[in-house]
């Protein structure tokens, strides 16, 4: 694999997550160093991390709840001390509550917006501040989903922070475009990561189902969605900002 990224520090929130993971080999087999933080503590980390240490990089992980700013600077202020600022920012920590918009608590919907919307300013705010004050380029992107736009039944919680997430990614690109620091959002369709694919692991029928709904008639893996970030963050994406890549596979195209 090349060693595209060489040079960079990728920094992932939610990284013990099937996604985050996925990321952090993507760009830890073309030579970056890897920052990950989860809400896991570091014995859950300690596999991966020892998978990490087989590439010829530096990578730390540190427990973090990136829904507390102050939490979250602590965070990148040790990162920034251990292996540089980052310069590239992966926004990928979320949460999902399944229930309807008389079903879903008011702790549960606080929750999650605090985590999957709250988290993500909190994270990209404070590393693209960073970069601004030493004059350095960057690359944001956001783990939104194609439920930012598509209505989820029993998923209003997900569906409102996934749309407010696409907003906060155009709002933040118009801002930092002139700073050579890009942002972007991938949406992804049906993944077989997370929640998801530990349903479909108890009920394949389901994951049948789902494959049969997509039109291009396969579901997507999380290494998958990881190959797009990187092209997201690839040097010579000089112009694409503020763009939502959505990739799933011709959901919403559906009438």
């Amino acid at each position: 694999m090349d060693q595209l990224f060489k040079t960079k520090t990728v920094l992932i929130s939610g990284g013990l997550g099937d996604i985050g993971k996925a990321i952090a080999l993507e760009f830890a087999g073309r030579g970056a160093n890897i920052a990950l933080g989860d809400i896991k503590d570091e014995i859950d980390a300690s596999g991966f991390m020892a998978a990490l240490s087989h590439f010829n990089i530096s990578s730390v992980y540190h427990q973090v709840d990136v829904s507390d700013a102050q939490a979250v600077d602590e965070w990148i202020d040790d990162v920034e001390n251990k292996l540089g600022t980052p310069d590239i920012i992966i926004a990928n920590a979320a949460t999902v509550t399944l229930g309807g918009v008389h079903a879903i608590t008011p702790q549960q919907w606080s929750q999650e917006l605090r985590v999957n919307l709250n988290g993500a300013f909190f994270m990209t705010q404070n590393t693209t501040a960073r970069l601004l004050a030493k004059k350095l380029p960057g690359r944001v992107v956001f783990i939104g989903s194609w439920a930012a736009h598509a209505v989820h039944p029993n998923l209003p919680a997900y569906c409102v922070s996934k749309a407010g997430i696409r907003m906060l990614c155009q709002c933040m690109a118009l801002e930092l475009a002139p700073h050579n620091i890009l942002v972007n959002e991938i949406a992804p369709g049906f993944v077989e990561a997370g929640l998801s694919a530990s349903i479909w692991k108890e009920k394949p029928e389901l994951s049948k189902q789902a494959a049969e709904r997509v039109p291009v008639k396969k579901l997507i893996s999380a290494e998958a969605v990881a190959k797009q970030v990187a092209y997201l963050c690839h040097p010579d994406n000089e112009h694409m900002t503020g763009s939502t890549l959505l990739m799933d596979g011709g959901l919403s195209i559906l009438t």
